[in-house]
């Protein structure tokens, strides 16, 4: 069983490291401290009571299906964002179903070419700029919604007002975006 100090000493032993290769991995500061935060976290909790020879290749594991894991949400994230511009329906009412969007989008997975597929990067870095530029209040309700998931009344929870203001911000940021999208040739 380690003591707190031979883990504490093994943590600083390493930190540096397994930032440095999670940075070449993702390509992110911010993602990769994040990520080698979450591996030391779960160390700690999860594994404290190994012996300390047991404790780099536990860690390494934990880092690399942490690394993993960033991927595979980013996959996700990616996959959600692929076609905002389909939200705005015009209507002016700001009722869509994110899911039924995505339901729809399935059945074409998998099924693109070369073109195609680098047309849809660009298209993504697109997205990622215009959200990148919604107010934080927008992009906050926008993401917490679209991204994670949460439905209205958690959302309001989490940023602290009411589910109106939610909704509200959710329109807006759609429509911004939607009407961003329009301008640089982005209809669908």
């Amino acid at each position: 069983m380690a003591t707190d100090k031979e883990l504490s000493d093994f943590l600083k032993s390493v930190e540096k490291r397994a930032f440095k290769r999670t940075v070449y991995a993702v390509r992110s500061d911010d993602s990769a401290l994040d990520i080698v935060q979450d591996a030391m976290i779960r160390l700690a909790e999860k594994y404290a009571d190994r012996p300390a020879a047991e404790l780099p290749l536990i860690f390494q594991r934990i880092l690399s299906n942490a690394t993993m894991d960033w991927f595979r949400r980013e996959k996700v994230r990616n996959a959600v964002m692929t076609n905002l511009s389909d939200f705005d329906t015009g209507s002016g009412d700001g009722e869509f179903d994110l899911l039924e969007t995505l339901h729809a989008l399935e059945d074409t997975m998998g099924t693109e070419s070369a073109a195609d597929a680098v047309s849809r990067s660009q298209i993504l870095q697109l997205i990622d700029a215009q959200v990148a530029q919604l107010p934080t209040r927008q992009r906050e309700a926008f993401l917490l919604r679209y991204w994670e998931e949460f439905d209205v009344a958690e959302t309001a929870a989490l940023m602290g007002c009411s589910e109106g203001s939610v909704k509200t911000h959710c329109s807006r940021a759609v429509h911004a975006l939607a009407k961003a999208l329009k301008s640089k040739g982005i209809t669908k």
